[in-house]
């Protein structure tokens, strides 16, 4: 590539629009640009990188003979239906309808298909098993697109499913994937961890996520560095920090708290350590209402809490709702005399003599215990944090962020059951495929990547994921023996296979150093006034130093660099 008539521009200027670290840089770079609220196009510098990173997805997962197919983003609505996931997605889905009144939707994900698609090849357990995937865009109406590539509404994705006859062949393509995932994500250069998730709309017995490591990570891990567990706090097991009290119940005690309706006014008013308060939040699940009780100085975790009632939506009541069941202003609800279900968090049971709201505008009671009133099922329902320790080895744990880059479910026979996808055995009967799914979010690679290698010049991409892996600098255009020597050098490199810039712009020296290592071009080569003498000085992207050596060994000292890579 040839800067000076390409299609290419930096800017200077951090752009306003951009909260994250990897959207400001790329967006700098000209590598995207942002049409609409979650909406980017790749260009030209930008979609190189995207194909490289595709490029080695594609290989992994050749190795592993998975074969490639594509899918439409088209899809009729009614096809989520049959596997009662268009509740699930709910607003999330992008629907519209054709000229003659079908519903359609932009797929958000493609499961249902690929099953139709394998029902087309399984007939018997002679079929089984076989691994197929896609590279493709997918459509969620996300309510607060953020962090450039990290949450979008329309995101490039390889999505790729296993089908097994039983849990055994599943465990085992399972495997196969995981480990085809593991070298995808260190040949991209990532650091991550892989963790316990949820399994949420996609359902299925297991859930694995690979997380890039980042501060700007939307999720919250937990690990521990003693024993080597892993999760993502929405799914972490949280330890009973509570000691089971040993006080004798006293008499329950109406109180006047006037005014006071958050735990912190109400421990101050009635002089009570803050460890006696049990909360009381009103929330919505699906169309009913129920009463959470955590311990006051906790949060409840919205994740388990769904997980646990086993519901598709669910929020906080509002503010009139909660004043309806509880006959009280907000600040003053309790489980005493509720006529909604309530729930109870784990680390409540060994509580004795607490304080809750008493559903009486500016009254709470004391001296509360489980025998007060009644519940349907007690859960781990709350928030894990600091205090807690590691559910396998009881150490401490550690607590960081991460962008979901990947991830891996086992389905089992969820979609097979919902659309039917059977095999006969050697004993002619029918028998329900197993699937699994795997998913990696092509956009959000690159996005980490960024996020995780950069310094205050740019991005510093890894060799096998850079847009191009040599950049050619030319100190003085005018100069002939400068021209010639790039010239060849380009014509070299790229009978060799080595992508590489020229930058033949009529510009400052310095004004192509700061591009460059904006870019992220791994290997520069600066071809100054020395040419006169044969030498060129070559200077890495992670390297401050910098090497002068012949033109003519320039191709062999290339393609050192890029193979100690």
């Amino acid at each position: 590539m040839k800067l000076k008539n390409s299609y290419f521009y930096t800017y200077k200027e951090e752009s306003k629009s951009e909260e994250s670290v990897s959207g400001n840089l790329l967006t700098r770079c000209g590598m995207i640009k942002k049409t609409s609220s979650g909406v980017y196009m790749y260009l030209p510098l930008g979609y190189k990188v995207i194909k490289n990173i595709e490029k080695i997805i594609r290989e992994e997962l050749e190795n592993i003979g998975a074969g490639e197919l594509l899918m439409p983003a088209l899809v009729p609505e009614d096809i989520y239906a049959l596997s009662g996931r268009k509740e699930s997605f709910g607003d999330d889905m992008f629907s519209l309808k054709d000229r003659y009144d079908k519903k359609y939707c932009l797929a958000p994900t493609h499961e249902e298909l690929f099953t139709i698609a394998a029902s087309s090849k399984i007939k018997s357990y002679k079929d089984l098993p076989f691994s197929i995937y896609q590279i493709q865009d997918k459509f969620r109406d996300e309510a607060r697109s953020r962090y450039g590539l990290i949450r979008v509404r329309e995101f490039l994705m390889k999505d790729a499913y296993s089908f097994d006859m039983d849990e055994k062949g599943l465990n085992d393509s399972y495997n196969e994937m995981y480990n085809a995932y593991k070298k995808i994500f260190t040949r991209l250069g990532i650091n991550y961890r892989i963790v316990k998730s949820d399994t949420g709309v996609m359902g299925g017995l297991l859930s694995e996520e690979f997380q890039a490591i980042t501060e700007i990570g939307e999720d919250k891990l937990v690990i521990c560095d003693h024993c080597g567990y892993a999760a993502n706090s929405d799914v972490a097991s949280c330890t009973l920090l509570t000691k089971k009290s040993d006080e004798d119940i006293k008499i329950r005690e109406l109180v006047k708290t006037p005014g006071a309706g958050t735990i912190e006014e109400v421990s101050e008013y009635l002089q009570e350590d803050k460890e006696k308060f049990v909360k009381t939040l009103i929330y919505k699940a699906d169309d009913k209402f129920c009463a959470v009780l955590v311990k006051g100085l906790n949060e409840v975790n919205e994740a388990k809490l769904k997980r646990t009632l086993k519901v598709q939506e669910l929020s906080l009541a509002d503010a009139s709702s909660v004043e309806e069941i509880t006959s009280a202003k907000i600040g003053f609800a309790g489980p005493i005399g509720l006529n909604v279900p309530i729930i109870v968090d784990n680390e409540v049971l060994n509580m004795k003599n607490f304080i809750v709201g008493a559903n009486k505008t500016d009254y709470h009671y004391k001296n509360v215990n489980l025998e007060d009133f009644d519940y349907v099922l007690t859960a781990d329902i709350r928030c894990i944090t600091d205090k807690d320790k590691c559910p396998s080895c009881g150490q401490n744990l550690s607590f960081t962020s991460g962008i979901e880059v990947g991830n891996t479910f086992k389905l089992g026979t969820k979609y097979s059951k919902s659309l039917n996808l059977t095999y006969l055995n050697k004993e002619n009967e029918s028998n329900y495929v197993w699937m699994g799914c795997y998913g990696i979010g092509i956009g959000r690679c690159m996005a980490a990547i960024v996020e995780q290698s950069h310094d205050d010049n740019g991005i510093i991409w890894p060799m096998e994921v850079a847009p191009f892996k040599v950049a050619i600098i030319i100190v003085n255009t005018k100069d002939e023996a400068q021209c010639d020597a790039a010239n060849y050098l380009y014509g070299e490199f790229r009978k060799n296979n080595i992508s590489t810039i020229l930058d033949d712009r009529d510009e400052r020296v310095g004004i192509k150093f700061n591009d460059m290592d904006l870019i992220g071009i791994p290997i520069r080569i600066t071809i100054g006034n020395k040419i006169n003498d044969q030498l060129i000085e070559i200077k890495e992207r992670k390297k401050t130093a910098f090497e002068e050596i012949s033109l003519y060994d320039a191709l062999s000292r290339i393609e050192d660099i890029i193979d100690g890579e």
